[in-house]
């Protein structure tokens, strides 16, 4: 897996886990106009796909309410079906986000599916509208903008926003500025409606997918927009589809996200003969994470070569927070604990331009920028998000009232296109959700509401597991079963399910 691919796949790189068309398009319908387009498959680029993966370009509108106006290219991947004798269709690989890939998922990802699931099914990824290869956007933003501590809204020491809302004018400034058209027609909706033209070129009259984390919504807005389109539909590790709040809610989540996965962090950390144990009880890790974290709000540590170049108390509670993305992060995390708490820093992680392009850097956070402020207006006053982070900081002091903050998207320049699209039960009961029951970025609670939002049409597995990404990742051999059976054969459970 090439790097620029392990980049474009972390949703944490754009600040939320980890959120438009034509006002003449209305959002209850997903209605694509126009015949289908080939699809002219050829080798890909690059020595680290397998050598069965082809490559072709999809041209889309730039906006689907003026379908013979402007397009834009998408790329598309696929690896056929294994056994073309038992092909059933195309399975869909949707990534997260917004701003992942999943261009190089067929090679990758893809081919931890059983065999059963590949002899049936084309592996098809794609990079969305935005992201590079295809048509790229930009918002040429500052280079401190690109910190993750940065494009997360983390409030400062004294819990005030007001460094948030400049941060937000300046970035947003830096969109309208150098994001041009594309910038303005990057949505959840806008991505759906490219599935279905994908799903068209493909020749499918039905399509199934495997969406994750902000993929989840992708996957779920497709089956609202185009329901008589989807075949099996897999949502692992689940966005809340708030549809008053849609990325806001997603980012409220982690406040809980956090709660739910730090005791598992807090056992690890304290267990006997752990050669980064931090603590003699599990009971003793929050208090001591939270004076420290207050000690570096007061003494940064510098950090040459980071960035930014300083370890303060909103770095380490990044750092906490992408450190519970997946237990295997844990030691990393420990040891920037134990560092900071010796007055010290561990070595500075690589940063653009040596080890990430800083452009694609800045494609990404355009592309997460842009799908998270034109899916849904946030508040624009200040005074909303002092009052939700101080709320959030009393309730749930490991994330500080970052949660409820403001991003970019509280200065955003355009407004939506058109109304968020509300998940519905409306449509065929095709759907298989699974979810985590520690999900740091994605959690149980948001996971619980797109099951109640779908009704009928679904049934939720929840796993007794820790970390984001449950299906064969961070989820269990009972959870991994189900969804599996589903995507071969199309069984679900009865009901929903809880997998120990």
């Amino acid at each position: 897996m090439t790097l620029r691919t392990r980049l474009l796949r972390n949703a944490a790189v754009v600040g939320v886990s980890t959120a438009l068309l034509g006002i003449t398009a209305p959002a209850a319908t997903g209605t694509t106009a126009g015949p289908a387009e080939s699809l002219a498959w050829a080798d890909c680029e690059g020595a680290t796909v397998d050598p069965r993966q082809q490559c072709a370009t999809l041209r889309v509108p730039l906006d689907h309410a003026d379908p013979d106006g402007p397009r834009i290219d998408i790329a598309v991947s696929r690896i056929p079906a294994e056994d073309p004798d038992a092909r059933r269709g195309a399975l869909l690989l949707i990534a997260g986000g917004p701003g992942g890939s999943s261009l190089d998922d067929p090679s990758g990802k893809g081919q931890k599916l059983p065999r059963q699931v590949r002899d049936t099914h084309d592996l098809i990824g794609f990079a969305p509208r935005g992201l590079a290869p295809s048509t790229p956007v930009t918002c040429g933003l500052d280079h401190g903008d690109l910190a993750t501590s940065k494009l997360r809204p983390w409030p400062a020491p004294d819990g005030s926003v007001d460094g948030n809302m400049a941060t937000a004018r300046r970035m947003a400034d830096a969109c309208a500025r150098n994001g041009g058209e594309l910038i303005k027609h990057l949505s959840t909706a806008d991505e759906a409606r490219d599935i279905d033209l994908l799903r068209a070129a493909l020749g499918e009259r039905k399509i199934s997918a495997w969406g994750v984390s902000y993929g989840t919504y992708v996957g779920a807005v497709y089956a609202q927009l185009f329901p008589h389109r989807t075949d099996r539909i897999v949502l692992d590790s689940v966005d809340d589809p708030d549809p008053t709040r849609v990325a806001r809610a997603w980012l409220a989540g982690h406040e809980q996200g956090v709660e739910d996965t730090f005791p598992h962090f807090a056992a690890w950390a304290s267990k006997p003969g752990n050669p980064d144990r931090l603590a003699r009880r599990a009971a003793d890790v929050r208090p001591m994470f939270l004076r420290l974290a207050a000690r570096l709000d007061r003494e940064p540590i510098p950090w040459p070569g980071a960035n930014p170049e300083e370890l303060n108390g909103n770095v380490l509670r990044q750092a906490l927070l992408d450190g519970l993305y997946r237990p295997s992060r844990y030691p990393a995390l420990a040891e920037l604990i134990r560092a900071a708490r010796r007055g010290t820093v561990p070595p500075a992680p690589e940063a653009p331009p040596e080890e990430v392009p800083e452009e694609v850097l800045q494609n990404v956070a355009a592309v997460g920028a842009g799908t998270l402020c034109n899916d849904v207006a946030w508040p624009t006053s200040p005074a909303v998000y002092e009052k939700g982070v101080a709320e959030s900081r009393a309730a749930y002091p490991l994330t500080a009232g970052m949660p409820r903050n403001a991003m970019l998207c509280a200065a955003w320049p355009y407004p939506p296109r058109e109304a968020p699209v509300r998940i519905t039960d409306r449509g065929p009961s095709d759907i298989l959700l699974v979810q985590n029951e520690r999900d740091v970025a994605t959690p149980l609670s948001g996971a619980s509401r797109m099951r109640e939002a779908l009704g009928r049409r679904a049934v939720m597995v929840t796993v007794d597991s820790t970390g984001h990404d449950a299906y064969l990742a961070n989820g269990n051999a009972c959870g991994d079963r189900v969804v599996s059976r589903f995507l071969a054969t199309g069984e679900r459970p009865d009901s929903d399910l809880y997998c120990r």
